[in-house]
């Protein structure tokens, strides 16, 4: 999920070989199964073949350690000793695996590995997925690097001084500039900010806290995180973060993925709309009158294209907007004018890993590299950078675009109280040009 204004395809449940043999025939569809279905037969399968990181750890036997991640997302960190077999190539290594060696696969988020067990699992081999995928790595990796509260405080500080020193010009001045140029920020101001666990919110919230040291100190902020139902690696990947980055954050609990999830269909557009709504109200019970959210530059011009090859439409991912439903709240976009490479520049810089999509409702989507693929979004991405290739401005005039609207030379627009404008309403009026 990213946010309402563009919708990422929820990927089908499809079972593997062997839960569809474990399934009635009432439950299968043309090679989908209903979920609800499986709900027994998946819970009792994760319990006999997933395995928590500290057990796979503890296992002291000779044992093999396969990520089956995309090589560019293994080169970045993986358990030391674990062998890169991506998930697209994974059969062709099947013939290599011994038997009385125990087998551990680690992905995204746990899923798609233990699918793969249950296939290979029949076969005789000892064969376990790690519960969490990559990110009870991370969490792993986090408490025992970071247990040292010295060692926190110095990684800390590099991470703050990145911003100010080395990411100065790409995400410190531009961060301001947004601030200064849409007027963002005002006297008085109370300020939501909100973090989903993310590289965008988790920069945004160092961000505001610089701002706090080193700018004119002229509002309060209050960094929100909100647990829409995360599963427990996730929400300790959030909170481990925020501790690592000394970041005060205030938690609060809904059940939105529990509604979202009964209400069926593509849950992403629902899902963005009510965690908003959450947020504006926890926001204005902490006596806040703006939230924050972490939308950047490619965000921005991304919304720009799909609403006009998408929804035949030509309009934007504001700045700034002011609450339809909650009289005398502000939304804002302090990252309005940060490119997102020099987002993940910083991140990797650090050394930081953060979570990509939380939610449970698309796991399966995460298993393969994260739900964002395959969406109207990820096309859009794929396009612009196709784009970029043969003209390095494509990007700037995509965002200038919205800037420099002529409304004489626009067939038809929409004010805000809905009433369209046609050209030929007043076209013999002005005559000719």
């Amino acid at each position: 999920m990213r946010n309402d204004e563009g919708e990422p395809e929820q990927a089908p449940f499809i079972a593997s070989k062997s839960a569809q043999k474990h399934c009635s025939l009432t439950g299968i569809l043309q090679g989908f199964i209903i979920p609800i279905s499986l709900v027994g037969f998946w819970r009792s399968f994760e319990m006999q073949y997933s395995r928590s990181f500290d057990e796979m750890v503890s296992d002291g036997r000779d044992k093999m350690i396969i990520d089956i991640r995309d090589e560019a997302e293994f080169l970045k960190g993986s358990f030391p000793g674990a062998v890169n077999y991506p998930f697209t190539e994974f059969e062709t290594h099947v013939s290599e695996f011994k038997k009385d060696k125990p087998i551990y696969l680690i992905c995204y988020s746990g899923k798609r590995s233990l699918e793969m067990c249950e296939d290979l699992a029949p076969e005789g081999y000892e064969i376990y997925s790690i519960r969490g995928g990559i990110y009870s790595y991370y969490s792993y990796l986090m408490k025992s690097e970071y247990s040292d509260e010295e060692a926190s405080k110095e990684k800390c500080a590099s991470i703050e001084k990145s911003i100010i020193k080395k990411f100065k010009k790409e995400i410190w001045c531009r961060f301001t500039k947004a601030l200064s140029e849409y007027e963002l920020i005002k006297d008085g101001d109370k300020i939501a900010v909100c973090i989903s666990g993310g590289k965008d919110s988790m920069l945004m919230a160092k961000l505001f806290q610089e701002l706090e040291r080193h700018g004119k100190k002229n509002f309060e902020v209050v960094y929100m995180v909100m647990n829409p139902g995360y599963n427990r690696i996730n929400y300790e990947t959030i909170l481990n973060n925020a501790k690592l980055m000394d970041i005060p954050v205030t938690v609060f609990d809904s059940d939105i993925f529990d509604v979202v999830d009964e209400a069926g269909g593509s849950p992403c557009y629902l899902c963005a709309r009510m965690r908003r709504g959450y947020l504006y109200s926890k926001a204005k019970e902490l006596g806040c009158n703006k939230i924050a959210l972490g939308h950047h530059y490619d965000d921005v011009i991304e919304t720009i294209l799909m609403g006009m090859l998408y929804g035949g439409q030509v309009q934007t991912m504001m700045p700034k907007l002011h609450s339809t439903n909650f009289e005398g709240m502000e939304l804002i976009r302090p990252l309005y004018l940060v490119r997102e490479a020099d987002i993940k520049r910083w991140r990797d810089y650090n050394n930081l890993t953060f979570i990509n999509c939380a939610c449970r409702l698309t796991e399966s989507c995460a298993s393969c590299g994260g739900t964002e693929k395959g969406s109207k979004r990820a096309e859009i991405k794929a396009l612009i950078a196709n784009l970029r290739e043969q003209n390095p401005f494509v990007e700037s005039n995509i965002f200038r675009s919205v800037e420099n609207v002529n409304l004489n030379t626009i067939i038809c627009y929409k004010t805000e109280d809905g009433k369209k404008h046609h050209f030929l309403d007043e076209y013999d009026e002005k005559g000719e040009v």
